[in-house]
């Protein structure tokens, strides 16, 4: 899929869906917290979320007083959406809308976050440049949290094909400059009660 076709896709989706209308809603982000802790970040840190969207995990970072935060997504009505839950604590909040696959950093991260945006680039060439954002984008020492669809978890989401990973597979896409320091597996219940199998990978930067 372009990026074109792929922003076209997300805005429609969240132009056209309340919150909690999508699958991937959560209203308590508990496993990305858990994985962000275990990096023993400061406040100070800066941390980036990939595919952030309308997702919640921005409000529990600002409540958190973690003081450089950045929320990536394709899609400006999910980004409006996220800005308009948080008021006036929006503007302590870096707003990226672009798209991972040609965005070009600005600046290093202590943390890169990705719930289920990854696991959408079905094309060899998408993943290449993923990665080669993140190896831009994140810190020596600092660390990459990834969740995706695990081996037995869904084949599609939002219509869409998905390609699903464990940590091994996930690490050998990455590469060598990062090592694996965590893999967990995280059953998620959609908003009307369907099970969707997650993993999620750990890594931190050589």
């Amino acid at each position: 899929m372009s990026g074109v076709s792929r922003k076209s896709h997300w805005e429609n989706v969240y132009a056209s869906k309340g919150e909690r209308e999508v699958s991937w809603f959560q209203e308590n982000p508990a496993p990305s917290l858990e994985l962000i802790a275990l990096a023993g970040l400061s406040e100070g840190a800066s941390i980036i979320d990939i595919g952030g969207g309308a997702s919640r995990l921005v409000d529990a970072l600002v409540e958190r007083n973690f003081g450089q935060i950045t929320v990536l997504d394709l899609s400006v009505a999910a980004l409006d959406a996220a800005k308009e839950r948080l008021g006036g604590k929006a503007a302590a909040v870096q707003w990226v809308a672009a798209d991972i696959t040609t965005w070009e950093p600005t600046q290093t991260y202590d943390l890169w976050h990705d719930r289920a945006a990854f696991h959408f680039l079905t094309d060899p060439a998408d993943r290449s440049a993923y990665v080669e954002r993140l190896k831009k984008a994140v810190k020596r020492g600092g660390h990459v949290v990834i969740g995706t669809f695990a081996l037995d978890g869904p084949e599609r989401c939002s219509g869409l094909q998905i390609v699903r990973y464990d940590a091994a597979a996930l690490s050998a896409i990455l590469g060598t400059d990062f090592k694996l320091i965590d893999a967990r597996r995280h059953d998620h219940a959609t908003p009307w009660g369907a099970l969707q199998r997650f993993q999620f990978s750990t890594f931190r930067r050589n």
